[in-house]
């Protein structure tokens, strides 16, 4: 699975450079935050992002960004960041890493529309042996998503 860094437009494996990423911070208090946000304008474009958060030293981000034919329904279309965040975390877990938490870009206020995935996005992450985070918790890898998809 290839993803990038936001300095370079070379794509390297995600697994490899993660392993290679928490080799040289061992020791250190890493931690891993995964997660994806989508936008609509002449087709959908999802990012999703991994954030290596190192301490309070700051964060370093990589990530993928994919180019769809619009989704017009909002159901599938933020169903699609949960199932990106899942699919990369499970690549993850296949190759020796373990994130710390799949941020989830829904909130937890019914006032917002996101707030009917709620329950099915964290059901689903969570029986795959993986934590979650929602709005309005502090969401790194979305916030980086977000920027990295507009």
């Amino acid at each position: 699975m290839e993803f990038k860094k936001l300095t370079s437009t070379e794509p390297f494996d995600v697994a490899t450079y993660v392993k290679k990423y928490c080799e040289l911070y061992k020791g250190h208090d890493l931690r891993l935050y995964l997660g994806c946000d989508s936008q609509n304008r002449l087709h959908t474009t999802y990012a999703t992002t991994l954030v290596f958060n190192v301490a309070a030293t700051g964060c370093h981000v990589i990530y993928k960004k994919e180019v769809v034919p619009i989704i017009s329904d909002m159901w599938t279309r933020l169903w699609g960041e949960a199932e990106r965040s899942v699919d990369t975390a499970l690549y993850l877990r296949q190759n020796g890493v373990e994130i710390d938490t799949i941020d989830l870009d829904y909130n937890v206020d019914p006032k917002f529309k996101s707030n009917k995935l709620v329950t099915a996005a964290v059901g689903y992450v969570e029986s795959l042996g993986f934590k979650t985070r929602i709005k309005p918790d502090l969401l790194p890898a979305v916030y980086a998503a977000d920027n990295i998809v507009g």
